[in-house]
């Protein structure tokens, strides 16, 4: 699914966020430590190599809502941004920090003149946050910071399944939503 708002595209597409050969930067859900894990963390430390965890090494660790950018190493990209979401019951205000996720990593992605950028469904896998009411987080957070991009003109959520797709879908069509 794709649509354009305020000049800027954004689209929902099924994938690997390591794999995104025609996007500037993605943005890693991140651990606090900024190390290779499980999940998104995981595949993306693997397809960097080993130089992306020894650039974080020195910016770790970071705080629930708080972005950190480094170059792209062995990935497709040049730049990975990374957010560290709320654990869901335990980092609060849940959707305030899951929020800055998303404002933070486009005001890196903005200081950075970095012309497009590739999400996943940041907190919706380990850290437990709710799939609806992450896909609504997201979306409306970037929606509302479509018109303050001057650098960014396309924005990707890339999502591991066929499932979460159909949820982004949905959450988007919504008209609160726009």
């Amino acid at each position: 699914m794709e649509g354009r708002i305020h000049g800027v595209a954004v689209e929902c597409v099924t994938g690997d966020i390591a794999h995104q050969r025609d996007v500037d930067a993605v943005v890693n859900a991140a651990n606090a430590a900024l190390l290779p894990g499980g999940g998104v963390a995981g595949a993306i430390h693997r397809a960097a190599g080993p130089g992306l965890a020894e650039e974080c090494r020195p910016l770790a660790p970071i705080r629930p809502g708080e972005a950190v950018i480094t170059g792209g190493h062995n990935l497709p990209n040049q730049y990975v941004i990374h957010c560290l979401g709320p654990v869901y019951g335990r980092d609060h205000p849940e959707a305030e920090l899951l929020a800055d996720c998303y404002r933070n990593a486009l005001r890196l992605a903005e200081e950075e003149e970095i012309s497009s950028i590739a999400f996943p469904a940041i907190s919706a896998g380990i850290f437990g946050y709710p799939l609806e009411e992450a896909a609504r987080v997201a979306l409306k957070t970037v929606l509302e910071e479509i018109p303050k991009l001057s650098s960014v003109k396309r924005i990707r959520f890339v999502l591991f399944s066929a499932k979460t797709l159909a949820v982004f879908e949905k959450v988007l069509g919504e008209p609160m939503i726009r």
